[in-house]
């Protein structure tokens, strides 16, 4: 089966380095039918149906969405299958146990929703096809070997963030900042180089930063709650701990009338102001697409490039509500297309 020409997002396949641009509770089961789509459409040429075990690190919209267009792909193309929904509740230590569980247990392919559930998959089987998705960089994050030739059992889906785009929208949106705080979690590879590349573009623009960090969820409401009396606008990237704690940031930052420029369009509904965000519903389907062809016409993980979307096809959306409540005029977004995705 060759590509449909159903996904409505541009990809690129590789990436050139740093640079370039949740479904149910945790549990461990085998690769049953547990995660709650069905089978879909019919066994292919060899009666095979596959077994598809989804680990999800945790539950929040990006990460949501990644999953159903994943599922959305292969009921597209009509084959059948078993998936396995497991959601590790963000714990390092049930993504290995469900990775683990999932190789012992012989599925077909395995999806690995964020790069620490990529990083447990590979780490439990070498020989069962894994695609990953929502993941910044496959390669400095240790997955691969380039991200144009993976080199083993895993490729996938890059949600590489147009960082110099978000903060050009940061600066449209609050040009008077002087000192931009870098919100994100130290526990998160991905978070790590999108904050550096975050920095030389505040850099190149003479515009003052200054990190905080957190380790976990619980650290989150202390560090906003000091950054917001010390800057004038917050940014932070596609952080899974963040984004999944969002609602609680924008509740502190936007008492303070300090606006975020978020890394993804959940965030933004959650009560952040901006952004240029990438759609995780296509990611997940491109990466849905990739796991057809692995199981359907024998393709090689390591054979087959990591993929991107690219900048021109993602998303302008600003949150209505949250411009309004701190006086942030972001009219000049509605005029370039721009979508409010205020509730």
């Amino acid at each position: 089966m060759g590509h449909a020409n159903i996904s409505r997002r541009s990809f690129t396949a590789g990436l050139a380095g740093a640079g370039a641009l949740a479904l149910g509770t945790f549990g461990i089961a085998g690769c049953s039918n547990e995660g709650g789509a069905g089978s879909a459409g019919s066994a292919d040429a060899t009666g095979k149906t596959y077994k598809i075990g989804i680990l999800q690190l945790t539950q929040h919209s990006a990460l949501d969405a990644a999953n159903e267009g994943f599922i959305a792909a292969l009921d597209d193309f009509g084959i059948a299958y078993e998936p396995d929904q497991q959601n590790a509740s963000n714990d390092q230590n049930a993504c290995q146990t469900i990775a683990q569980t999932f190789a012992n247990d012989g599925c077909d392919l395995i999806l690995a929703i964020a790069t620490p559930a990529a990083q447990a998959a590979v780490a439990a089987t070498g020989d069962i096809p894994i695609i990953g998705t929502a993941i910044t960089d496959f390669a400095a994050s240790g997955l691969v070997d380039s991200n144009d030739a993976p080199g083993g059992n895993l490729t996938g889906t890059s949600d590489m963030n147009p960082v110099a785009d978000q903060i050009a929208l940061l600066q449209q949106l609050v040009p008077e900042a002087a000192h931009v705080g870098l919100l994100f979690c130290t526990a998160e590879s991905n978070s790590e180089i999108q904050i550096a590349m975050a920095e030389e573009e505040l850099d190149a623009a003479g515009i003052g930063h200054e990190r905080f960090t957190v380790s976990s969820s619980n650290e989150i409401q202390s560090v906003v709650e000091t950054m917001v009396g010390q800057v004038d606008a917050i940014y932070t990237p596609t952080d899974n701990t963040i984004a999944a704690a969002m609602t609680q940031v924008a509740d502190i930052a936007n008492e303070a009338g300090v606006p975020t420029i978020c890394g993804e369009v959940g965030m933004v509904e959650a009560g952040g102001l901006a952004s240029v965000s990438i759609n995780y519903y296509e990611l997940g389907y491109r990466a849905g697409e990739m796991a057809v062809e692995i199981l359907t016409e024998g393709a090689d993980p390591a054979e087959m490039p990591v993929e991107t979307m690219s900048a021109e096809d993602c998303d302008l959306v600003y949150n209505q509500a949250t411009a309004d409540e701190i006086g942030v005029d972001v009219s000049a977004l509605a005029d370039e297309g721009g979508e409010d995705v205020s509730a």
